[in-house]
């Protein structure tokens, strides 16, 4: 079976973007930041949802391509149409089919950003593994890291790490409650 790690920078406060959906004031150079591409080269398949995929937009990504070339794509939206063998995208009310994918054949399923994703991920039982880059600045409000999940779960620490910049990174395993 597959796992599926959701492997996000957050707030002290648990935000992963401004209501705006701004980043500004996350740590963004550092050995963190060279450690995250260095663990994106592990990952063979990425869930996203359609506004982590459109913000690459500014980053130079065109409509239709893959935002990391080496992992298959899977991004939920009602919306998005691209003709693009690139790409799959699926309706939100079909993320059950995650479940398939984590029981197929491959490697490490990358879920990026979109804390609403995460959420319904973590209400099937589905995310294994949370890296969290926890960044050392409050936000206030913005786009809960879990979206508006009502999963309960413990996690165990399974690795950390404290960067000279303020930045930790830390490694849980999921375990979802009965």
């Amino acid at each position: 079976m597959r796992k599926i790690v959701y492997d996000f920078a957050m707030t002290l406060d648990g935000f992963i973007c401004r209501e705006d959906g701004s980043y500004d004031g996350f740590v963004a150079k550092g050995d963190h930041a060279a450690e995250y591409l260095e663990r994106l080269q592990k990952y063979d398949a990425v869930l996203m949802g359609r506004n982590t995929y459109e913000f690459g937009y500014q980053f130079g990504l065109k409509p239709g391509e893959r935002a990391y070339p080496h992992m298959e794509h899977y991004i939920f939206s009602r919306t998005l149409q691209f003709d693009s063998e690139q790409l799959n995208v699926v309706p939100p009310d079909r993320i059950d089919m995650v479940r398939a994918l984590k029981n197929s054949d491959g490697g490490v399923i990358y879920v990026c950003g979109g804390g609403q994703l995460a959420g319904a991920l973590l209400d099937r039982g589905l995310i294994d593994q949370l890296t969290i880059k926890l960044n050392p600045v409050v936000f206030g409000a913005g786009v809960n890291a879990f979206g508006t999940s009502s999963a309960g779960f413990d996690a165990t620490l399974i690795d950390s790490k404290q960067y000279d910049n303020g930045v930790m990174l830390l490694q849980y395993d999921v375990h979802y409650s009965s």
